[in-house]
């Protein structure tokens, strides 16, 4: 066989993200870091890579986490396999080599969800040839990772890049300039009123929102490696809006985005991605993401304004292959699936009801 596949530590973690950085289908959900972030939350990261002549020429990065209920692990590879898909040899050295860890311990299933748009037909053929099975909830927003996005061609000009805008949208970048909104690039010491800000938002918009030590440790990983950036929008010596930039290679993707409720008329979420565009292109990348959309909107979605406003950017609505499962232990899987949402309902239901009390009368509708 002309491939080697080694599992690798520690001392090989710049040998694994270089190859991820120079690879088309490299993600920054496959980076070591990534991996290293997911083990502060009960994960933990196994990195694969295959090589060809000693050069790296595929690579995996598995979180495996157990179940409750059932105690036997799952295997998530987040945006991965990095892989040449076309290349079946290879994907199936991959597989193969992952199916044996699989066994050594006792994994349900590998999931994966590949940074492909669902319009390449020839990948979704091969994996239902090779067993996988396809694991939409038919919640397309609501998956591990986003199935639908808008993503951008920034390789162009910043004048045409502009152009190309919806004129709403670019009106309102260059009226956040005029009104004196400035954007700065943050450090570890504004992450607390970034956060505080973010709270602010997923309170408005009724999103739950992760603890503040997993931003603390995503900055800690991240940043060090290149991988994100804090950015932050100033009003009149205020923070009032705020983002966290993902970046690998020629790729940049906004991860997380807050706004406060004050000064929302002077436009700072406009400004604020057309400065990251600007320093996504400016450190060489042709590609900026701007992460999920809901699928299939109409106007009296409750999401539709996140909708538009990704949109007005003039970025290709992008549809991926979705979610895949590689079932190692039909049984199990089989018990899971079916019982693990009445089991997430249950718990969803119990943890509202508690949050709902902890609120007491102080929430308006």
């Amino acid at each position: 066989m002309p491939y080697t596949a080694r599992w690798i530590d520690e001392s090989e973690k710049s040998r694994f993200n270089e190859f991820l950085a120079r690879h088309p289908k490299g993600h920054v959900l496959q980076t070591w870091e990534w991996g290293e972030l997911k083990s502060r939350t009960g994960w933990h990261p196994w990195r694969l890579i295959l090589e060809e002549n000693g050069e790296i020429v595929a690579a995996i990065s598995i979180l495996e986490r157990k179940l409750p209920v059932v105690g036997f692990p799952i295997f998530y590879a987040s945006r991965g396999p990095v892989v040449a898909w076309q290349d079946e040899k290879l994907f199936d050295a991959l597989l193969a080599e992952v199916k044996v860890l699989a066994k050594k311990r006792g994994a349900i299933f590998l999931k994966v969800d590949p940074d492909v748009p669902s319009s390449e037909r020839q990948l979704e053929n091969y994996l239902r040839a090779r067993g996988f099975r396809s694991a939409e909830s038919g919640k397309g927003f609501e998956g591990v990772q986003p199935k639908y996005v808008f993503r951008l061609d920034i390789s162009p000009d910043e004048e045409t890049l502009l152009k190309q805008m919806h004129q709403k949208t670019r009106y309102n970048v260059k009226l956040a300039q005029k009104k004196g909104v400035t954007i700065r690039m943050g450090s570890k010491e504004d992450l607390p009123e970034f956060y505080r800000v973010l709270k602010e938002t997923t309170e408005r918009d009724r999103f739950l929102v992760r603890s503040y030590s997993y931003f603390e440790d995503m900055y800690d990983l991240l940043h060090p490696a290149g991988l994100a950036e804090l950015f932050l929008a100033e009003y009149e010596g205020e923070i009032i809006s705020g983002t966290l930039a993902l970046i690998i290679g020629e790729k940049a993707w906004y991860l997380y985005g807050a706004s406060s409720n004050e000064h929302r008329n002077v436009m700072p979420n406009y400004l604020i991605q057309w400065e990251m565009i600007r320093w996504a292109k400016s450190k060489g990348c042709t590609m900026y993401d701007f992460r999920g959309v809901p699928g299939h909107l109409t106007e009296d979605n409750p999401l539709y304004g996140l909708y538009r406003f990704k949109k007005g950017f003039n970025g290709e609505y992008t549809e991926f292959v979705g979610e895949w499962d590689l079932v190692y232990r039909p049984f199990i899987y089989f018990m899971w699936t079916h019982f693990e949402p009445i089991y997430s309902d249950v718990v969803k239901g119990i943890l509202g009801k508690i949050r709902r009390a902890g609120k007491g009368h102080s929430h308006h509708k």
